[in-house]
């Protein structure tokens, strides 16, 4: 049976990525897609999440309308120098037939978990402001929660929003605490492992070359992300963040694991910083009594490239 998973999302051109190799691996079962700020404004997202859908050929596919600004903080707003001003590479495509659904995402992610305990997953592509709510206003959904998978974080690694902190976790690090506290299995796919899975040009040359829908989205939204690193780390490549979480659900083989509590700095300079217990953590200290946390290290960049292109060439 495949997997059945819930994708909270801001997109955003890697979560597109992200969401298109969810849809096109089948032994994964999308059971709806969930907004939020970050890539752009939530309103943006919201769009672009029912256009990714119709594209893929799967209006059926619910989505909710989530958070529009953090817990406790401001939004300090999106990431279009990356994204483009409508989040999907400034190509303003039309809007979906379809409308979102009438119900918020934090409540959607619970009743989404519930209709079938034990075997759903969230994966978080965005700030965790949504599933942190979901979690405030069910505490005990952790214990009817398969996993949750999410994009963001950095253990070991300097961060891309500040030189402390990844952006995701930047833009709602009390969410965030919230959710590296849950009693359920949590894995973070952070720029640790992010940084060392890379597309080169020739792997993203290879989606024009793909005679579907997603594929020539993602042709066509490339080229804006592409000019983005090239600027910043004046390579010809990009560094997959979103979807190494979909990788992980399918191939959790080509990951290195270390489990350790992961607590989130939420003031200051250092605000967003993941910080993951060490040895040499007093008993007494902030960690004491939290879940350990799937902090994935490393990876075969190669075959995890390899094996999401083989899914977009299907």
């Amino acid at each position: 049976m495949p997997r059945k998973i819930v994708i909270d999302t801001d997109p955003g051109i890697d979560d597109a990525m992200a969401i298109f190799y969810a849809l096109r691996s089948p032994e994964l079962e999308v059971l709806g897609l969930t907004t939020v700020y970050g890539n752009a404004h939530t309103e943006t997202c919201t769009i672009n999440a029912l256009r990714l859908l119709e594209i893929a050929g799967r209006p059926d596919i619910p989505v909710a309308e989530g958070a529009h600004r953090p817990l406790v903080s401001r939004f300090h707003g999106p990431a279009d120098f990356v994204h483009g001003k409508d989040g999907q590479g400034d190509t303003f495509l039309p809007p979906a037939a379809a409308k979102p659904v009438g119900v918020h995402a934090a409540q959607f992610l619970i009743d989404a978990v519930m209709s079938d305990p034990g075997n759903v997953t969230i994966v978080a592509l965005g700030p965790l402001t949504n599933v942190a709510m979901a979690l405030l206003l069910r505490p005990d959904l952790p214990a009817y929660t398969r996993e949750i998978v999410l994009m963001g974080g950095n253990a070991y690694v300097p961060g891309n929003a500040s030189p402390a902190a990844e952006a995701n976790i930047f833009n709602d690090p009390a969410a965030a605490d919230i959710v590296f506290g849950a009693a359920c299995p949590v894995t973070m796919a952070g720029l640790d492992v992010t940084s060392r899975i890379r597309m080169t040009a020739d792997d993203l040359d290879r989606f024009a070359t793909f005679p579907n829908a997603e594929s020539q989205h993602m042709a066509r939204l490339l080229p804006c992300y592409r000019s983005f690193y090239y600027g910043q780390l004046g390579v010809h490549e990009i560094l997959v963040h979103d979807s190494t979480t979909i990788s992980w659900l399918l191939h959790p083989e080509l990951f290195t694991v270390e489990a350790r509590p992961v607590r989130v700095e939420t003031e200051g300079i250092s605000r967003g910083k993941t910080w993951p217990a060490n040895k040499s953590s007093r008993p007494d200290s902030d960690w004491e009594g939290r879940p350990a946390v799937n902090i994935l290290v490393a990876a075969n960049g190669p075959e995890a490239v390899r094996v999401e292109l083989e899914a977009f060439a299907r």
